[in-house]
């Protein structure tokens, strides 16, 4: 018998190739460029909450956040060469408040502690592609944030355990990526 937890997290992972691909493909191109700070925010918690995830009994709904952190890094090294050259200070005090929060959370030792300190790290590492995405919104693939929240979703839906240290990182990837598909699209609508 097949193990729909396993189905569930074996597609949450490949949807993470369904999310970044063409957000790869796009950046080759030259159409997006994305901003290192965020990727690099995105990529580093992201593995931890997969840590956290995995050897928190997350099972099957934690291989998407593992797939997530990797390709997380790599997008973070294509922005060093395609990406946002533009960095303001905002950028520079979003950056440093999620360095500063890493630091804390390698201080603690406690896992829900730790798995929020995480997810407000994702959402300060925003800031920089927010900020970027209000003046030119069509330097980000769409396509990207809406298949996230899905990805995140099915995640959520393959977890072995259900907790608050477990859900509360994919909830709030969902909740964030999906406001920003609204930011995007009023501000396209609005440039047009």
């Amino acid at each position: 018998m097949v193990d729909y937890k396993s189905v569930l997290g074996v597609s949450a992972t490949l949807m993470a190739f369904v999310q970044y691909g063409p957000y790869i493909k796009d950046i080759l191109k030259g159409k997006t460029r994305p901003h290192a700070f965020s990727w690099f925010v995105w990529g580093l918690p992201c593995g931890i909450v997969f840590a956290a995830q995995f050897l928190g009994g997350g099972g099957a709904g934690s291989w998407a956040t593992g797939m997530t952190a990797a390709i997380s890094t790599l997008i973070f090294v294509l922005s060093l060469f395609y990406g946002e050259k533009e960095i303001t200070l905002l950028d520079w005090i979003s950056f440093a408040v999620a360095l500063l929060a890493i630091v804390w959370w390698i201080a603690t030792k406690d896992p829900l502690l730790s798995v929020v300190l995480i997810t407000v790290i994702d959402i300060v590492g925003f800031v920089p592609t927010m900020r970027k995405s209000i003046k030119k919104p069509r330097e980000e693939t769409l396509s990207t944030y809406v298949i996230s929240g899905l990805k995140w979703i099915l995640s959520i839906l393959a977890f072995d355990g259900f907790s608050f240290t477990v859900l509360l990182y994919p909830v709030a990837m969902v909740v964030a990526n999906w406001l920003f598909v609204v930011l995007l699209l009023l501000r396209r609508r609005k440039i047009a």
